[in-house]
């Protein structure tokens, strides 16, 4: 039985393990902290959205991020500090965007959205995994007619089963999810769009649950609080040497895959492999829906307020609200002026929800200057990658994993 590695994991390393256990190998996950999903994978905006898996590269959003540059609490926020690694990013970010591959990259990405969305249900079903999913779909509100009109003329070419692209007038959007008002905001709701095949669940509680099920039913084995220092060939197999923090020890495995978020970076350049993924910092604030007003309060549906780049989610008895994007390294500090726009949000749009008892959260989205995950072998025989999702790890990772384990099979 072939035995492979698996370093992360987050969710691109939990899946990844179930889709080669599925598959007859023996697997063992790495990772450098005590627990699974404690990065990344911990606290993100809870959507498995194939209506949101449009890819930034476009003039427009060079334009919003150019302006928006020096405002704090901007939805985009850009750390001028010098950086080799970001300027190499943003250049990239800058050449594709003017290749124009923004429609079909996006449309490639809806089609691995959906792919994922089933295996996530097919795990759920076969597995029994609890995770908070709910089936409800996603509903974008606006209240820019600009925005609006624009988002709602990509029906012509973004809309297919699966991804429906339901445009929605405002009474429409307050029917379909009631909660939602406008009476402390400064502008109306001019409209919506609805895609009722998506939804949404906790990343987190997925990843602990199925890593149960990896570890008891696949036999899966686990290494937490230990870090991988060298990957090095021997004949036809690739030492992994890795320490624990009281020992060094190394095994041997006919693959690796390396599914270590941001820190994939480090790992493609020590084995001389070409790689540009960047650390997009993201935040969240996670809030406890303790009492009667609160619960009643918070919405059902999962929401994007496409014009502020802010989404939310129904998670059990939590509400989730995400957003923003801040290019600033390895960094996970929790800026206040980051978080205040989406409190503030939940008093404008959920007056309801009591916002005293929250968690704050910032993760690092590992990206690529196109937005397109990496699935490729390395320089270094039988070891691949799996990373560069952005913002869409949750919506992705369970296809994309399938591609990894895929390849992995064709090889053996």
């Amino acid at each position: 039985m072939k035995k492979i590695a698996v370093i992360g994991a987050g969710i691109a390393g939990v899946t990844t393990a179930y889709a080669l256990a599925k598959r007859g190998f023996k697997v063992t996950i790495i990772d450098s902290r005590r627990y699974p999903a404690m990065a990344t994978s911990y606290a993100n905006g809870g959507q498995l959205s194939a209506s949101n898996a449009e890819t930034w590269n476009t003039p427009k959003n060079i334009a919003s991020g150019l302006k928006w540059m020096f405002k704090a609490d901007a939805p985009l926020l850009f750390n001028p500090s010098p950086n080799i690694q970001k300027y190499k990013w943003m250049f990239g970010f800058l050449a594709e965007t003017l290749r124009g591959t923004h429609k079909d990259n996006t449309l490639h990405t809806i089609e691995l959205a959906k792919r994922a969305r089933d295996v996530y249900f097919t795990i759920a079903d076969e597995e029994n995994i609890e995770f908070d999913l709910l089936k409800k779909g996603i509903l974008r509100f606006y209240d820019s007619q600009k925005e609006f009109k624009e988002d709602a003329e990509k029906k012509s070419w973004i809309e297919q089963p699966g991804m429906e692209w339901e445009v929605m007038s405002p009474d429409e959007v307050v029917a379909l999810e009631p909660s939602l008002t406008t009476a402390n905001s400064k502008n109306k709701i001019v409209g919506g769009v609805y895609t009722k095949s998506d939804a949404s669940g906790d990343i987190h509680k997925f990843c602990i649950n199925l890593e149960k099920v990896l570890v008891e039913k696949y036999d899966v084995r686990v290494l937490t609080d230990t870090s991988v220092s060298n990957l090095s060939q021997r004949s036809h197999k690739i030492l992994v040497e890795y320490n624990d923090g009281q020992n060094l020890d190394s095994e041997e495995y006919e693959n690796v895959v390396i599914c270590a978020g941001v820190n994939t970076q480090n790992f493609a350049n020590k084995l001389g492999d070409s790689m540009n993924v960047y650390p997009v910092k993201g935040y969240s604030v996670t809030i406890d829906l303790k009492n009667e007003q609160s619960k009643k309060g918070a919405p059902m549906v999962s929401l994007i307020d496409q014009p502020v780049k802010i989404v939310a989610s129904r998670l059990g008895d939590k509400f989730r609200v995400a957003g923003t994007a801040e290019l600033a390294g390895i960094n996970t500090d929790i800026r206040q002026d980051r978080i205040r726009p989406l409190l503030r949000w939940v008093k404008e749009f959920f007056p309801e929800v009591r916002t005293e008892s929250y968690t704050p959260w910032a993760g690092l989205r590992p990206m690529t200057p196109n937005m397109m995950p990496l699935t490729h072998e390395s320089k270094m025989p039988g070891v691949f990658y799996h990373t560069g999702h952005g913002h869409l790890g949750w919506t992705l990772s369970a296809a994309t994993a399938e591609i990894v384990a895929e390849k992995i099979s064709s090889t053996d």
